[in-house]
């Protein structure tokens, strides 16, 4: 396959449900099993906007398959994952890009040499609290889990709170339920944009397999973002563009990438709502390194004290260089 090439494939229902493997032996039908697994492990095939380095795992239909030229950089480690706050009950980390925050649930019961392929925050983290705190102790090598209240996406880098008792987890999912944290993100999108509220009720399946809005107001859930400009700036390419600040009112899977989208305008780097429903592609010529969107700020009620807790978390290295290529306007 000739380096420069990146082919793109969407899976249809002869490709549903099998594994990505497979699909990319049928697609991919001069290359060898062994080539295929090759391509894998080098990270250098992407599913919906993630790279995929398992062979085992199964696509969904309309899902975009990419052959990408050039390997993508490393996936994060436990040296990656930084804490801003320790105790008995919970921790607040600095999630990198790249990671996911928790398994799912049809993942729990995978082989610990495939979840190694990838490991998730939470994994990395257990690890990283267990050298940290000596009352952690490990049981046969693994270390107490932490537990997930809330989720960030694979690429968004940005701030989480995780539990370390069934208490302290209660309290936590109870506040994210009630929508009591303040969460504040900073992301770049394209064109200028002015200080709004959107508000939508968001569903599972748009009508092509995606997650999106609808009109029907008995389906899906409540949704609303704040934003607000803090620079309207000026690409390379002459592009106009706008850094943001994002505040969830609710906390929705891929809330802020939804309603952006659905605007008019997707965060700079998104491979998965840059389609709309109906219509083309929209171009990004930003040369964004991921998508655009870092959970800067969190705050919530302690779960034993009640002592309310607010942290920040500056932008990372790779969006720091990302918004330098550009100049006020």
């Amino acid at each position: 396959m000739p380096p420069t090439k990146e082919p793109i494939f969407h899976v249809a229902e002869e490709q549903a449900k099998k594994t990505i493997a497979a699909a990319l032996r049928v697609w991919l039908a001069d290359q060898s099993w062994s080539q295929i697994r090759q391509l894998l492990r080098s990270r250098r095939v992407m599913v919906d906007g993630n790279i995929c380095v398992d062979e085992g795992r199964r696509l969904n239909l309309n899902e975009v398959v990419k052959i990408i030229a050039q390997s993508a950089p490393r996936p994060p480690d436990a040296r990656d994952v930084k804490l801003q706050y320790l105790d008995a009950y919970v921790c607040v980390v600095e999630k990198p890009a790249g990671v996911t925050s928790n398994r799912h649930a049809d993942e729990r019961d995978w082989p610990a040499k495939r979840k190694q392929l990838q490991p998730t925050l939470d994994e990395l983290l257990a690890h990283v609290v267990a050298k940290m705190d000596p009352r952690a102790r490990q049981l046969r090598g693994v270390p107490p889990p932490v537990r997930a209240v809330h989720r960030l996406d694979r690429e968004t880098s940005g701030l989480m709170v995780f539990a370390r008792t069934p208490t302290a987890e209660r309290h936590l999912a109870d506040q994210f339920r009630k929508h009591t944290t303040e969460r504040c993100y900073l992301a770049v999108a394209p064109g200028k944009l002015s200080a709004q509220r959107i508000q939508s009720r968001l569903i599972r399946d748009r009508g092509d397999g995606r997650r999106g809005s609808t009109k029907e107001s008995h389906l899906g859930k409540h949704a609303v973002t704040h934003i607000k400009p803090l620079k309207h700036l000026k690409h390379p390419s002459g592009e106009v563009y706008t850094l943001l600040e994002c505040r969830l009112e609710t906390g929705r899977t891929h809330q802020i990438r939804i309603h952006l989208a659905e605007l008019g305008h997707p965060l700079c780097g998104e491979r998965v709502y840059h389609q709309p429903l109906f219509g083309k592609a929209l171009h990004d010529p930003s040369g964004a390194p991921r998508v655009a969107l870092h959970a800067r700020s969190l705050a919530f009620d302690h779960p034993i004290s009640g002592e309310r807790m607010g942290f920040e978390m500056p932008l990372p290295q790779d969006l720091q260089e990302f918004l330098a290529t550009f100049r006020p306007l």
